[in-house]
């Protein structure tokens, strides 16, 4: 979630599901967004508390840092450099 934000009514059929969801089975959930975004994800910050009210409620947050497997391969087959602050130096 969050490449794109959510239409108006696409957030609250979210909504729908989560609460459908809620306290009856798991849910996995992804996003290239911090939960402090979601407000401007989905539009309306009222629907994206609520959310996130539900599926934070018994969650496990996991956060992962860094480069995506896509962006690590392109760098890899010399498609994409690294940034000059990230390099790392090379002793000759």
């Amino acid at each position: 979630m969050g490449y794109l934000p959510f239409e108006p009514n696409a957030a609250h059929l979210f909504f729908q599901l989560v609460s459908r969801r809620y306290e009856r089975g798991a849910m996995l959930i992804t996003s290239n967004r911090s939960v402090g975004e979601w407000g401007t994800v989905f539009g309306d910050p009222v629907v994206a508390t609520a959310i996130l009210d539900r599926l934070l409620h018994h969650s496990h947050v996991i956060t992962i840092r860094g480069d995506s497997y896509r962006l690590r391969e392109k760098r890899r087959s010399g498609l994409l450099q690294k940034a000059a602050a990230t390099l790392e130096p090379v002793t000759v």
